[in-house]
């Protein structure tokens, strides 16, 4: 198969969908892989680095004629043009956009959409939403400590003891978890909060106190648990309990980092613009809900801005912000996904037996695929 790899074009996005490691293992399975020039030089890949591992280096056009096109963001009108009818495109294609996915069944393109991937063991390796959320979650941290004005451990100097940061984290997924993670060797205070009782003992044994809210009625409980690894939308009764302790805690914050998100549907608002006044002045919110809207209503997606005397950071691409390591991790997500679809030395196929590969298909045929 052709596999061809485009530069992306999304004015925050400096990630790439195959690097030189990624390249040289599809190289070695029979591939062709064709890489559009300076395609990965803003994650650190070198057009030299690509040759090395087998790779051709093209122009646009090469890239997007190939049988197979590999991609972090859903191509654009302009990208799709470019591409045969028959062709398939693997990547981010933003499965709950159902304008997006008409368009791309309308261009008689393939489509996999890899964050629709299940939470499954086996698709563990796969899992493009873990993999760029557990990145989101470190650069939210590093981005608060570079905002906040004073430290986050606490020190101990002859002119004097500098406290110690207090963080509250809302949401406790992947991001959540790794945001934890990095506080914590930063030196920080730490508080979550989640709505599935099952991730208490996860914030505990990072180090962090978990902002109990008790369950009072079976129908809390259940959706509590969630499905699929998910959380699912909480009764009004709870929302209105933890509204009220939340609230308590991030008026005594330093720093809130909040990760909180529902696939397909805008984000929770846990953050009321009077919980940001009653914030410390010089504290700093970062929302990494701001693409769907943000956890705050404060938040504006894309800027950084000042609201009542608290820093509220709304970038929309943590992981573009490291992108290396962002695109590795990505890259090799993509290669064990490739795998399903063209077996070692194997033609392309389209297993829909295979739970992951029926998942991720999302237009075949020009029709946009029902789940």
């Amino acid at each position: 198969m052709i596999l061809g790899v485009p530069t992306e074009t999304a004015p925050d996005e400096a990630r790439v969908a195959v690097t030189a490691e990624t390249a040289r293992k599809l190289v070695d399975q029979g591939h062709t892989v064709r890489v559009q020039t300076g395609a990965g030089v803003a994650a650190s890949v070198t057009d030299a680095a690509y040759e090395a591992a087998g790779a051709e280096i093209t122009d646009l056009a090469g890239a997007f004629s190939a049988d197979i096109v590999l991609k972090v963001r859903a191509p654009v009108d302009s990208e799709t043009a470019l591409m045969r009818r028959d062709a398939v495109v693997i990547g981010l294609l933003n499965a709950f956009d159902p304008v997006g996915l008409q368009r791309l069944a309308a261009a008689g393109l393939t489509g996999f959409a890899l964050e629709a991937a299940p939470r499954t063991t086996r698709a563990q390796s796969m899992d493009v939403l873990s993999s760029q959320a557990n990145i989101a979650g470190y650069k939210a941290v590093m981005i608060a400590a570079e905002k906040y004005q004073r430290l986050f451990p606490m020190l101990m100097t002859a002119a004097g003891t500098i406290k110690a940061a207090r963080v509250v984290i809302l949401g406790v997924g992947v991001a959540g978890l790794q945001a934890i993670a990095t506080a914590k060797r930063l030196g920080a205070v730490i508080e979550a909060s989640d709505v599935r009782p099952s991730v208490k003992e996860q914030v505990e044994s990072l180090g962090a106190k978990f902002i109990d809210v008790p369950y009072e009625t079976p129908e809390e409980q259940a959706a509590a648990e969630g499905v699929g690894g998910y959380a699912r939308p909480m009764p009004q009764s709870w929302l209105d309990r933890q509204k009220l302790e939340v609230a308590r805690r991030v008026a005594m914050a330093d720093v809130v980092i909040s990760t909180a998100l529902i696939p397909g549907r805008p984000a929770p608002r846990l953050i009321t613009e009077e919980m940001v006044m009653a914030m410390k002045p010089g504290s700093v919110v970062v929302d990494l809900a701001a693409p769907q809207g943000g956890n705050c209503p404060l938040t504006e997606p894309g800027k950084t801005v000042v609201k009542h005397g608290v820093t509220l950071v709304g970038e929309t691409n943590l992981p573009a912000l490291v992108a290396a390591d962002a695109s590795s991790l990505y890259a090799r997500n993509v290669l064990d996904f490739f795998k399903l679809i063209c077996p070692d030395k194997g033609d392309f196929r389209i297993d829909l037996e295979d739970d992951i590969v029926a998942a991720c298909l999302v237009t075949h045929n020009g029709e946009v695929r029902k789940k």
